[in-house]
């Protein structure tokens, strides 16, 4: 289900980010929409994604997801309707792929949560999920990647 996790060392990195709270029953009616919203809103001031999307999740989602749809930009963007600009700082985190479709990420983060938490570690209360290969590059839902990240404290 996930790769062999791993520690690393992430390097900073400017995005625009569009913040969401919404609860568990609409994170699906939501995202997509977002993620088109803050992509008009970039095309709007000549930026272009310089890489794949994720979200950062305030606190590991349970009945409500608090969180922003960020885009990695190479040109900083300027704040417009919901779009603010951000800058995702350089930290050490454990790290992980899941394979499979969304569905599958509520299994995936409890495995790979149990991984961090053996090793010792002492996490953030934060993490944030990457989407590497997705519904916009094919209709096949097990060859989606999720990176999974997990800031930690030590």
């Amino acid at each position: 289900m996930i790769s062999a996790p791993e520690i690393v060392q992430t390097t900073r990195q400017l995005t625009a980010t569009l913040h969401i709270t919404v609860s568990c029953d609409e994170i699906q009616s939501v995202m997509g929409p977002g993620i088109q919203e803050l992509l008009a809103l970039m095309a709007d001031q000549n930026v272009t994604p310089s890489g794949p999307w994720f979200t950062h999740h305030f606190a590991r989602p349970g009945d409500v997801f608090d969180f922003d749809i960020c885009m990695p930009v190479e040109t900083p963007v300027t704040a417009a309707g919901r779009m603010l600009p951000g800058e995702w700082p350089a930290m050490r985190v454990a790290r992980t792929i899941y394979s499979g479709p969304f569905e599958g990420l509520a299994e995936a983060w409890p495995e790979f949560l149990d991984w961090i938490e053996a090793g010792g570690h002492r996490q953030a209360p934060d993490l944030w999920e990457r989407y590497l290969v997705g519904p916009e590059s094919t209709d096949d839902p097990t060859a989606w990647r999720t990176e999974l990240n997990r800031p930690l404290l030590d």
